[in-house]
C-alpha cells in the first residue's frame, strides 16, 4: 500500500502575479512532521466511542467544514497570510491523523481547559501562526474540533480556487530530487494552463521504479511512467499473443 511522507512539496512561481514563463522559478519549502512527543499522560482520557453519521450528517458536517474554512480564509487573506496558513492546516491534518489525538479532542468528557492546553502545546511544537491558532480555540469552543480534518481539506480546496493552484500527486518508488519534481510541476501547469502547481509525493514501492501522476479535479487526470505498468502491457501483450496462436 502506498505510503504518505509527512511533507508534501509545494512548488509554485516566485512571483504569483507572474505570466507563466518556462522554465520557471520555484520555491521549495517541505513541511517539518507533526511532533509526536504531545505528552501521553494529556492525551490519556475515558474511552469514547463517536456516534456514526448517516448521509445526512454527511452533508451537514461537509457544509459546517466548508463555512469554517471559508471564514479561516477570509482571515488569512485580509492579513496576508494565505501562504503560511495553508501550511499550518497541512500541519493540523497530519496531526488529527493521530487517532489518539483525534480521540482525545472529540471526547465530550475532556474539560475544554485541557484541550486549550494542548493546543497551546500543538502551536508551540508546530509553530502554528497565532491566528491558526486561535481557530483551533474557536473550534473547541464551538465543539466542531471533532470536523478539523474536514475543514483542512476544505481550506486547501479554498486556497486552490482563491490562488489557482493545481495539486498533483506523484508517486514513485523513492524520494525524487527537487528539479525531478519542478519538471513534473512544469508538465502538469503546461496541461492545465494553472497559474501554480502543488506537488505531494507519496512513496509507492509497487511501481517498482519510475513513477505516477494524478492530478486535475478529485484525481480525474492520470499519467504513469512506472515499470509496473510496463510490465502489465508486456504481460498483457504476452497473453494476447499466446491466446491469438491457441488451436
Amino acid at each position: 500500500m502506498a505510503a504518505m511522507p509527512p511533507s508534501p512539496v509545494a512548488l509554485r512561481p516566485a512571483t504569483p502575479s507572474s505570466a507563466i514563463v518556462v522554465p520557471m522559478s520555484f520555491s521549495l519549502h517541505r513541511l517539518p512532521s507533526a511532533p509526536r512527543r504531545l505528552c501521553s499522560l494529556r492525551l490519556a482520557s475515558p474511552s469514547f466511542r463517536g456516534c456514526r453519521r448517516g448521509a445526512a450528517g454527511a452533508v451537514i458536517m461537509d457544509t459546517a467544514a466548508s463555512r469554517y474554512a471559508n471564514a479561516l480564509a477570509d482571515v488569512a487573506r485580509s492579513n496576508g497570510s494565505l501562504e503560511a496558513t495553508i501550511t499550518d492546516m497541512e500541519k493540523v491534518d497530519r496531526l488529527f491523523a493521530d487517532p489518539e489525538v483525534q480521540s482525545f479532542f472529540a471526547n465530550p468528557t475532556v474539560a475544554p481547559d485541557r484541550k486549550a492546553e494542548l493546543v497551546k502545546d500543538i502551536t508551540a511544537s508546530c509553530e502554528l501562526r497565532p491566528h491558526t491558532a486561535n481557530f483551533l480555540n474557536i473550534l473547541i469552543e464551538m465543539q466542531r474540533i471533532d470536523i478539523v480534518k474536514e475543514i483542512a481539506r476544505e481550506f486547501e480546496a479554498c486556497y486552490n480556487r482563491i490562488t489557482n493552484t493545481e495539486v498533483a500527486i506523484v508517486s514513485s518508488v523513492v524520494r525524487l530530487e527537487p528539479q525531478d519534481l519542478a519538471h513534473i510541476a512544469q508538465a502538469v501547469q503546461r496541461l492545465t494552463g494553472a497559474k501554480n502547481v502543488r506537488i505531494k509525493t507519496v512513496l509507492d514501492p509497487s511501481l517498482i521504479a519510475g513513477f505516477t501522476i494524478r492530478y486535475g479535479p478529485s484525481g480525474s487526470k492520470f499519467i504513469d511512467m512506472s515499470v509496473k505498468k510496463q510490465i502489465n502491457d508486456i504481460a498483457s501483450q504476452l497473453d494476447f499473443s499466446s491466446t491469438s496462436h491457441s488451436p
